[in-house]
């Protein structure tokens, strides 16, 4: 059975800081003299009632979890903490919790769907809060990805702990160790950012909202207009920052504590990252420039600024990609699914699995030519063991299936095809925009019904929690002892 005493105990911990993380926009309410901070200080008192009845109650002198509650803690903790992180939303935006709650998800799962408009216009407070919620995210993934999920043996991100990122149990440092490794870059990078987008004509506070939800790969931005309202130094900045965000943190940081820079370019998961991402933006600028007469570096600005946005699932806008003709939207439906590296911020069915995959392949083709040769599938130069294999399998299928029932969802409350399947699409990559006259770049979701907005949320929980840790709640062997 689950222990219900220490779950409920680490759910108090978790809406704690919750609240603690709401003084910040209190206090921009209050000290800018603009809405939000009466509202504020109402949704911090009743996030620290409910973490303190979690904590009372949950209290225990033999805390220990198993791998069963660990499933529990990760999708509850999620759901939870979202429920509420909406208040502020309903109590300033006066929307209803439906709405809030979906841009909560979109915000921590850093998705980037939203269903508000008038951000010009809007309390600093609340976008502040938008883009706390998506820093968290970013970071709360990559510590659960590292130090959670491998234990788990889900996803296939058992890979990258013991491979990939070379964390062995003979040389690597505790989990606490490793989550203040993670949050020192982390906090580094967005600081490198903030300073990045300040010189670039952005205003302090601008630039510090969109470093969060840059590295985050959340893409929640200050303007209805997104990235469009800045400058092209801006556009680069972006550019940059969001292809960290997709990079393996955990090889990062060891590159930087071995002082070896070439493990990262070594790295056969970040390779075809960059491979993938440099080759689809030259079609795409070729594409633009020969069809569309973009002048050459406006269209290589404009084409790996949108690869990069879509494939680190971060869903910043610029420019609106459905209307660049079918090759290019072709190139980015696909990329929607693909996301960055295993143990980044991004989202998407990663880098590897593909990978893996193609290696798969290849010694199928081998099998068949050579039918008495025994092939080794190989990854970074080490043999891929049938765990991996079937794991990478598993999560393929689910993600297509999860995909497909919350496009039919969609589909039932009378969305088109093309904005049920890429709604989908993008919900469970936690990619932001889909395609469409209505969720598309320069659309948002405020249109579609509360069903569809709840089948999203689900979709988004499930695809930043790797599918499985959540699926596996709902088979009732799960709850048997």
């Amino acid at each position: 059975m689950v222990n219900f005493k220490p779950v409920l105990f680490v759910i108090g911990l978790v809406l704690s800081k919750i609240a603690l993380f709401m003084y910040v926009p209190t206090l921009t309410a209050f000290f800018t003299g603009t809405a939000g901070f009466l509202d504020f200080g109402l949704a911090v008192i009743i996030t620290h009632v409910a973490a303190f009845a979690c904590l009372t109650l949950g209290k225990t002198e033999d805390f220990r979890l198993n791998a069963r509650d660990m499933f529990v803690i990760t999708t509850m903790v999620w759901l939870i903490a979202s429920a509420f992180a909406a208040l502020p939303f309903v109590f300033i935006n006066h929307i209803s919790f439906t709405d809030a709650y979906f841009e909560t998800m979109s915000g921590i799962t850093t998705t980037g769907s939203t269903v508000l408009s008038g951000l010009d216009n809007m309390a600093p407070s609340i976008l502040l809060w938008r883009s706390i919620l998506q820093w968290l995210g970013g970071v709360g993934f990559i510590v659960m990805g590292v130090a959670i999920l491998p234990f788990l043996n889900v996803g296939g991100m058992r890979l990258f702990q013991t491979e990939s990122s070379d964390w062995s149990a003979k040389s690597s440092p505790r989990t606490k160790n490793v989550a203040i490794s993670i949050m020192k870059v982390y906090v580094s990078l967005s600081a490198l950012c903030f300073v990045a987008y300040w010189l670039t004509g952005m205003t302090a506070f601008e630039a510090v909202n969109h470093a969060m939800t840059t590295l985050s790969t959340g893409g929640y931005s200050t303007s209805d207009s997104s990235m469009n309202h800045f400058s092209h130094a801006a556009h680069w900045v972006a550019t940059l920052f969001m292809f960290a965000g997709g990079l393996p943190f955990l090889l990062m940081i060891n590159a930087l504590r071995r002082r070896e820079p070439s493990m990262l370019v070594n790295d056969a998961q970040v390779r075809g990252f960059t491979y993938l991402v440099l080759a689809t933006a030259l079609m795409v600028s070729l594409w633009l420039v020969l069809t569309k007469d973009y002048a050459v570096m406006d269209a290589i600005r404009v084409s790996l600024f949108n690869i990069i946005s879509v494939v680190t699932t971060t869903g910043f806008g610029l420019d609106d990609f459905t209307a660049w003709g079918p090759f290019a939207s072709v190139i980015f439906a696909f990329m929607l699914l693909v996301g960055g590296c295993s143990g980044s911020t991004a989202g998407g069915a990663k880098i590897f699995r593909f990978q893996i995959a193609l290696a798969l392949l290849k010694k199928q083709i081998q099998q068949l030519v050579h039918p008495s040769g025994v092939f080794i599938q190989r990854y970074n130069g080490r043999p891929v063991n049938e765990d991996i294999v079937r794991s990478v399998v598993a999560f393929a299928i689910t993600y297509i299936m999860t995909i497909l029932a919350v496009a039919m969802i969609l589909a039932a409350t009378g969305l088109d095809g093309i904005t049920s399947l890429t709604g989908a699409m993008t919900a469970v990559a936690n990619v932001g925009p889909g395609m469409g006259t209505m969720i598309g770049p320069t659309g948002n979701f405020a249109g579609l019904s509360d069903t569809a907005k709840w089948a999203l949320s689900i979709g988004m929980l499930m695809g930043r929690l790797e599918i499985l840790t959540v699926l596996v709640l709902l088979f009732p062997v799960f709850w048997r002892d």
